[in-house]
């Protein structure tokens, strides 16, 4: 029998799997441990990583996504250890932390499951570390912001215990799922986690179980954890509400009397809806709010100008123009410009002035030659055209100078903000690190280095020590710190990150023998992710643009049949043409290979690809695999229209 058995449920987190095994793998150097990771029917790569890099794990692969109790199950019943671990894959535990946990559940016999201090990204305290059970009184005062409005209550703050202290030991009703140390025969008491939960609500159920069974559960602050939290569900998304709030009532009817369950549900099911309905209107006015403030500025500015141009011009006399210029014109043109700016990318986060200005000139080219082919009594006036397209832009550069003077989420001066770095290990560890960053798309203004090595002379890129760092963050105006995990030790990092703590700075981990760099800024956002194959045809923007190329680029050889009737293997092209125009085919795509070392993103099978633009074939595979990367990283459509001009010979070719 083994000490601990570490149970991870996967699901198409990949690169947060890698970092947690990793931080897995030097917590039990001195435990008998095994370590399970149960995959959920993952699509991102994570069983080929898995086999490659940690082929000591016990891997179970399931082929459809049956839940986070079930996959937990299906591990705990193979298991055969004194303690159980049930950890989430976006974690980052101490180098120390199972010997610590598990010595404190070896003198506690009446400990059924511990949880410990949790931290985001950031280092800021997690309030799920600890929490109540969710009672009808507790679950209202969490739902309606009690709980946050006294947040060290004891009457209104039972959900996450606020009136407990974050580094004291306490007796605790619920532990978190992120990470739940169970004793085996507490298990063997209780049962394993009710499968009737799919996702959340099963570490409240079992926590709650195992005080029924005669057992206490612990929160243990002498250690801690990072968890990202966030990377596969979204808290702001109404899927989550639903999901969540649901096994609230799962969870309510099981263990509650009917009387408290019917409040209990009554409750949740207001709750349900009234957080929809926020979740709904957040991300509404996430995605809405520019083009509502640009269309509602640009429409009073239009009808500023057609009321004073026309007083000044044709209708001096008394007059104005027909309600249908405001009713049918007006609304027309917004929707031009508007629809040109977001074709443009000027709804694009980072939200970019360049942008925004090139799809209202595209909208107002459109606009000009709809214009020209009108009959004469609907030209209104060529001039208020001209005039309401200074105003527009002006009216988008307004509100886009405001966002940044605002310091707003998304919008910033100028191009994108260059980063500034700071890298932490060893000399070679350390440029290991600054290659994969100098290999991504990121825009670098600079990257300093931090020796972790007594002898920093030996370093020629070195500027200071650990001990100096908040001084150089300030000093070289630096927006974000890796950490090289192979020289630093978590329990270091965990430290340094609620140490310095310095506001606007983002901290991430880079893994040994890793080719991704990890972190997130807070437990609401999706975990930033840097890697060596960095995304950039997997943009919202460039996905756009390579669609619509696609489109038009079809549509061309359709159009022009006289023209596409002299290209080699003609009947081919037309079927390409529909092919790629329903979805089916992308023109231009990656070389038919193995991948090879890097994931790149997923796109549909291109009839070209960018060897085509050589005269010969390559056979080189490793170049072959440089040419797909540099394609992917450094994507643009102008790539697309290039390759597609220059091998349209082979459009023909057969797919």
């Amino acid at each position: 029998m083994h000490k601990l058995s570490v149970i991870i449920v996967n699901y198409n987190v990949e690169y947060f799997l890698e970092q947690c095994l990793y931080s897995v793998k030097k917590a039990i150097r001195e435990i008998d441990a095994e370590v399970f990771v149960v995959d959920n029917n993952s699509v991102d790569g994570s069983l080929k990583m898995l086999t490659t890099k940690f082929p000591e794990v016990k891997l179970i692969a399931n082929k459809v996504n049956s839940g986070f109790s079930k996959a937990n199950n299906q591990a705990i019943a193979m298991s055969d250890s004194e303690y159980v671990l049930l950890l989430n894959p976006d974690t980052v535990v101490e180098d120390d932390t199972f010997t610590k946990a598990i010595s404190f559940m070896d003198l506690h016999p009446d400990a059924g499951g511990l949880g410990v201090k949790m931290v985001d990204g950031q280092g800021k305290f997690l309030p799920e570390s600890k929490r109540g059970l969710p009672t009808p009184l507790t679950a209202f005062y969490k739902i309606f912001g009690l709980s946050r409005l006294f947040p060290r209550s004891r009457r209104f703050a039972k959900y996450h215990l606020g009136y407990l202290s974050e580094n004291e030991i306490h007796e605790v009703d619920v532990l978190a799922g992120a990470f739940m140390l169970l004793r085996s025969k507490t298990l063997q008491k209780t049962g394993y986690l009710d499968e009737t939960f799919f996702m959340y609500g099963e570490d409240i159920d079992l926590s709650y179980r195992i005080t029924k069974a005669g057992y206490k559960n612990y929160y243990f602050p002498e250690t801690r954890i990072i968890h990202y939290k966030g990377e596969s569900t979204k808290k702001s998304s109404v899927n989550y509400v639903f999901v969540f709030y649901n096994a609230m009532i799962i969870f309510a009817r099981k263990h509650f009397s009917q009387k408290r369950a019917r409040t209990f549900t009554l409750l949740i099911n207001i709750a349900i809806y009234f957080r929809a309905f926020l979740a709904i209107l957040s991300r509404f006015f996430t995605k809405a709010a520019l083009p509502f403030f640009d269309a509602t500025l640009g429409a009073s500015g239009i009808l500023l100008i057609k009321k004073i141009w026309g007083e000044w011009t044709i209708y001096r006399e008394g007059g104005d123009y027909p309600v249908a210029f405001v009713s049918v014109v007006i609304p027309s043109f917004l929707i031009v410009w508007l629809l040109s700016v977001t074709l443009s990318g000027g709804y694009d986060k980072p939200f970019k002035i360049v942008k925004a200005l090139r799809g209202i000139l595209a909208g107002t080219v459109l606009i000009l030659i709809v214009y020209g082919m009108l009959p004469e009594s609907f030209r209104y006036s060529r001039a208020l055209i001209f005039l309401s397209t200074s105003w527009m832009a002006l009216a988008m550069i307004i509100n886009r100078l405001t966002g940044a003077l605002l310091k707003m989420e998304g919008f910033i001066l100028g191009d994108s903000e260059k980063k500034r770095f700071l890298i932490i290990g060893s000399p070679d560890e350390a440029s290991r690190v600054d290659a994969i960053l100098k290999s991504t798309a990121l825009k670098t203004d600079f990257i300093g280095i931090i020796s972790t090595e007594q002898n920093t002379t030996l370093c020629d890129n070195c500027i200071g020590t650990l001990s100096q760092v908040p001084d150089i963050i300030n000093i070289y105006k630096i927006n974000e710190v890796i950490f090289c995990s192979r020289n630093i030790s978590h329990q270091t990092i965990i430290d340094k990150m609620t140490e310095w703590h310095v506001p606007g700075i983002s901290y991430k981990i880079a893994p040994e023998d890793s080719l991704s760099i990890i972190g997130s800024n807070s437990i609401n956002t999706k975990g930033d992710l840097y890697t060596i194959a960095i995304q950039g045809i997997d943009s919202i923007g460039n996905r756009r643009n390579k669609r619509l190329f696609d489109i038009f680029a079809s549509l061309f050889l359709v159009v022009f049949f006289p023209f596409t009737l002299l290209l080699p293997a003609r009947f081919t092209v037309f079927k390409n043409a529909f092919r790629v125009l329903v979805g089916r085919l992308t023109w231009v795509g990656y070389c038919s290979y193995d991948a090879g070392s890097y994931r790149l993103p997923s796109i549909r099978k291109g009839v070209l690809c960018p060897e085509d633009v050589f005269k010969n074939n390559i056979p080189d595979k490793e170049l072959l695999d440089r040419i797909n990367l540099l394609y992917a990283r450094d994507y643009t459509v102008y790539k697309d229209i290039n390759i597609f001009v220059r091998a349209i010979k082979r459009t023909g070719r057969f797919c």
